[in-house]
């Protein structure tokens, strides 16, 4: 060997060639794998044999990938997830509450329409009367409960911050309203009363004329057992029961008036109380009720102010109620938004 050391280079080198050729030919290793070690090689290369700077700035970034996959995987659980059960109750129950005030106040209008059609209250001759129709109050308390508790539905529905707006404004404003006409009522008693005798007054003149007006004041003798506003007699004022009025209703009094209205206890008797002013209280007792509505009105308040009291007391917590869901569901509102937000700026 040591006479052809160039022959026996020669042979080892070849020896190594076919070697490296049957590896190429059969590889260990498939060409996918190959890539990876060859990437993971290469990440090991750099992670033994660069600087620290390089390997500070590969554990960086590394950091922060985590980092924001595990702030959009946050914000997308808070975000794009269910709200709790408490939040769509409250939600479901004001609009289910504002539905149902809805319907309650279109009925409300088309009563008070359907009272001023029927009674023709908007023909020329009777526009000039249309002012104290009752008919016009319920129409105008139908509208603006139906367009109150619309609002307040199809915000809460739609999720609309401005109508939310406008309902707890306008129910705020309602509440403050009532608040007010709640110590006025307490305050100015005796003006009230006085109030009452003028609308009394007026019902009673208007008795014949307006059907509204007449089912009203039948309503209040009959079911207060009374007559008039201050007494029986206060009848005198209405031009067909005045005693020199020519018809056969003169010095007389409404069937409502009477003690026993009702001939055989089926009939209305219209003529019961024909002549009932010419009678003195002691033979007018037996047939009419000699007692104004005024006075029965004042002892009915005092014997059901406690019920009175409770109605306002639960009316007004509903209201309240109402505000302090709607301003929850504002609340909501702007939170998801803001949220919302955030997590789209963690996505970019």
């Amino acid at each position: 060997m040591g006479r052809f050391p160039s022959f026996g280079r020669f042979l080892f080198f070849w020896e190594r060639r076919n070697h490296f050729q049957n590896g190429e030919n059969k590889p260990l290793i498939p060409k996918g794998d190959v890539q990876k070690s060859e990437g993971t090689s290469v990440a090991s290369f750099l992670g033994t044999h660069d600087s620290s700077g390089s390997q500070t700035s590969s554990s960086s970034s590394c950091h922060e990938g985590s980092t924001g996959a595990s702030l959009r995987n946050f914000f997308t659980s808070r975000v794009l997830s269910s709200s709790s059960w408490s939040d769509y109750i409250l939600k479901y129950l004001l609009i289910t509450s504002n539905l149902l005030f809805t319907v309650l106040g279109l009925v409300t209008l088309v009563l008070g329409l359907w009272g001023l059609i029927n009674k023709e209250s908007f023909a020329q001759e009777k526009i000039s009367g249309i002012g104290t129709d009752p008919m016009l109050l319920f129409a105008f308390l139908g509208l603006v409960l139906a367009l109150l508790s619309l609002t307040g539905c199809v915000g809460a529905l739609r999720e609309n911050m401005c109508l939310l707006r406008t309902f707890s404004a306008a129910v705020l404003l309602l509440l403050m309203a009532q608040v007010l006409a709640a110590v006025l009522v307490y305050s100015l008693q005796g003006q009230i009363m006085e109030v009452l005798r003028s609308g009394m007054l007026t019902a009673m003149v208007r008795y014949q004329d307006d059907l509204d007006l007449r089912i009203i004041t039948d309503e209040i003798q009959t079911s207060l057992q009374c007559c008039g506003a201050d007494t029986y007699r206060d009848w005198e004022i209405n031009v067909y029961f005045n005693c020199s009025a020519p018809g056969v209703q003169a010095c007389g009094v409404p069937p409502s008036c009477c003690v026993d209205p009702l001939e055989n206890g089926t009939v209305w008797n219209t003529q019961c109380g024909v002549g009932a002013q010419q009678l003195d209280e002691f033979s007018a007792q037996s047939v009419i009720f000699l007692g104004g509505c005024l006075g029965s009105i004042s002892r009915w308040i005092e014997h059901n102010s406690g019920v009175i009291v409770t109605v306002v007391i639960i009316l007004l917590g509903v209201q309240i109620l109402t505000l302090f869901i709607t301003a929850h569901l504002l609340q909501k509102i702007r939170w998801n938004r803001a949220q919302h937000d955030v997590y789209l700026q963690s996505l970019q």
